[in-house]
């Protein structure tokens, strides 16, 4: 998966997740430079249960 991210004064905001990214730096380097982020993410993200309301 490819992660957008950026940092705030919260820390890291997930911006983007995608399915399929780009990263051509995985075929020079012959490593999974997502897996690490990934990682960090589940980590470090903070549970937030939201109700949606529906009908509203």
């Amino acid at each position: 998966a490819g992660v957008d991210f950026m940092r705030s004064s919260r820390g890291p905001l997930v911006l983007e997740v995608n399915a399929s990214p780009g990263f051509g730096i995985e075929k020079i380097t012959r490593r999974n430079v997502a897996k690490p982020i990934i990682e960090y993410i589940e980590r470090n993200a903070k549970r937030q249960h939201k109700k949606d309301r529906v009908g509203a």
